[in-house]
């Protein structure tokens, strides 16, 4: 697994469908907002990346919509049909810190 740090925190990229990461635009679009979830889905709809914030159902802010195990729900219902998408993992907070 490729492993990635944007804004100071670093993150595993765990799913790469249809070559769907590209390190400048995440960089570009993620926000310090993103900073707290534990997983960002991004996908591709008309030549724009889309990110979302996720968390792990164990996290006290998971809540059915941002739930990562409902991932493939959100990437049904929400994205452009077999769009290119990416998921990444936060592996370890700002300065180091999970």
């Amino acid at each position: 697994m490729e492993k990635i740090t944007i804004n100071d925190i670093k993150y595993e990229l765990i799913e790469n469908y249809k070559k769907g990461f590209e390190l400048e635009d995440v960089k570009e679009k993620c926000t310090d907002y993103f900073n707290d979830f534990d997983y960002i889905i991004g996908d591709y709809a008309y030549g724009k990346l889309r990110l979302k914030g996720f968390y792990d159902k164990q996290n006290k802010k998971c809540k059915s919509l941002n739930n990562i195990q409902n991932k493939d729900k959100y990437l049904k219902n929400e994205c452009a049909y077999e769009c290119r998408y990416f998921v990444l993992k936060k592996i370890g907070g700002q300065n180091g810190n999970k």
